[in-house]
């Protein structure tokens, strides 16, 4: 960056613009933005929050489509139930989800804070338009806040803390059935409060806790709390593709004078990128920790450019090299490549997914144990199975040696019933003729059927006689 040309202050580098000066709260008061990128944004929103209070109330075969039961280990996704069994795909899933995460942060900078993080979602979309409705243009509520307490002020206050905690009730409530299930929530709030004590002030807890969150703190989680806010300036790079402003083609700033010509840069000192931040910055100043990438700005300058006769996109989605040498975003092979990466990632999830058992069995011969002689010169051995089903159902089961001909014969029942959601242990023989046992080690294949159809095949081995 040229400082002849474009020469600024870096005080702003020094604290937040939640924070004055002096190290108060500065509370920020945003102007609502309208504009192509906050359509957009809101039909987004829309999809969001139906997608996010009407999952819980979706079933697939009698099972929640998802379930997220950390108190039980017990996690569904797509109706598929995931066990701590399943930990390695858990384990490759953050992993790709880390890699995820900072390729797509080199590429697109902090493009998912600004457009679905609830964080954002909530508060632009939420909880601000309520402020906005019942207190007013960023005017009115400061001149609220700042006048004295009376009949009108109360109401309005009281409103809008009441919808405030109304909503956060029902998140709270949402969370919970993500966790535990809709049908298990509806049948603790038809039951006695008393019988459901704890469960009840956990969620009273995590209801203030929206609230404070919303109401009080604010873009402070933004800017100074969620640490992949924190961590995202240290990934980018030049060609990041950013929410930025074109100070090659902005400065030197001035205000626009109708019929002059104009010799100054684009920038008309106007301010609207200011007043439309949720975190209070100016993003003239350049790439900043607090800004979000929520493109009101964008929308806010392209607004004042059309007013005046001016090109728009002074403000813009663009990288420091595309300002700087003036070209367009455009999808360099760096971009395709890392992009071609995040798919391959989704991909192979989807994969571990879709192939996981709904059925896992582990067989091992019973240790301490030798073979033993039957007459008919036959020969078993004892085996312990441990059954995994992950499905909500009781599955019939039957183990079948594929390789050789052989009976296995279950201790203590005829067959195998594996009921639902458990871990079952099953003790069984496999015999053999002695004429099948030509080493002291036999390799067997048992395979697993569940109603007649072959789920699984396990490799074991059958202890013989030293030959």
């Amino acid at each position: 960056m040229n400082t002849d040309e474009f020469d600024h202050k870096e005080e702003f580098r020094d604290r937040i613009g939640s924070v004055t000066e002096k190290g108060a709260r500065n509370w920020i008061y945003a102007l609502k933005p309208h504009g192509k990128y906050y359509n957009y944004r809101t039909i987004l929103v829309v999809f969001y929050l139906l997608l996010f209070f009407g999952l819980p109330f979706i079933k697939v075969n009698g099972m929640p489509f998802v379930m997220l039961n950390v108190l039980d280990g017990k996690f569904i996704l797509f109706s598929k139930i995931f066990w701590p069994q399943d930990f390695h795909i858990f384990a490759i899933a953050m992993i790709a989800f880390i890699i995820f995460i900072a390729l797509f942060t080199v590429i697109y900078g902090r493009l998912f804070c600004g457009w679905v993080c609830p964080q954002t979602v909530f508060m632009e979309f939420v909880f601000r338009p309520i402020e906005w409705l019942i207190e007013g243009n960023p005017a009115s509520q400061k001149l609220l806040n700042n006048g004295p307490w009376s009949g009108s002020k109360i109401f309005k206050k009281s409103l809008k803390h009441f919808i405030y905690l109304l909503i956060s009730f029902i998140v709270a409530n949402t969370f919970l059935a993500y966790i535990i299930g809709m049908d298990s929530l509806v049948k603790i709030i038809k039951e006695p409060l008393s019988a459901h004590l704890s469960l009840f002030l956990g969620l009273i807890f995590f209801t203030l806790t929206f609230y404070g969150v919303f109401a009080y703190i604010r873009e402070i989680v933004c800017t100074t709390i969620c640490p992949y806010g924190r961590l995202q300036g240290v990934m980018y790079d030049k060609d990041t593709m950013l929410v930025a402003y074109d100070y090659v083609r902005g400065e030197q700033r001035g205000k626009f004078k109708k019929n002059e010509q104009r010799t100054l840069g684009d920038c008309i000192d106007c301010h609207q990128c200011v007043h439309v931040c949720p975190t209070g910055i100016d993003i003239r100043n350049g790439t900043q920790l607090d800004c979000v990438g929520c493109t009101a700005c964008i929308d806010a300058c392209d607004f004042m450019m059309e007013k005046v006769g001016l090109p728009k996109g002074l403000i813009r989605y663009a990288s420091e090299n595309g300002i700087a040498e003036g070209k367009k975003m455009t999808f360099t092979p760096r971009i395709k490549a890392y992009t071609a990466v995040l798919v391959g990632l989704l991909v192979i999830l989807a994969v571990l997914i879709a192939t996981r058992k709904e059925i896992d069995t582990q067989i091992a011969r019973t240790g301490g144990q030798l073979y033993q002689e039957l007459p008919n010169d036959r020969m078993s051995n004892l085996y312990n199975a441990k059954i995994i089903n992950k499905t909500n159902q009781e599955i019939p089961v039957e183990l079948k040696v594929e390789n050789l001909k052989a009976d296995i014969q279950l201790v203590g029942k005829p067959t195998i019933l594996l009921p639902k959601e458990k871990v079952l242990t099953e003790t069984f023989f496999i015999i053999l003729h002695k004429n099948d046992v030509k080493s002291r080690t036999t390799k067997l294949k048992i395979g697993v059927y569940r109603n007649g159809e072959k789920i699984q095949t396990i490799n074991t081995n059958f202890l013989g006689p030293f030959m």
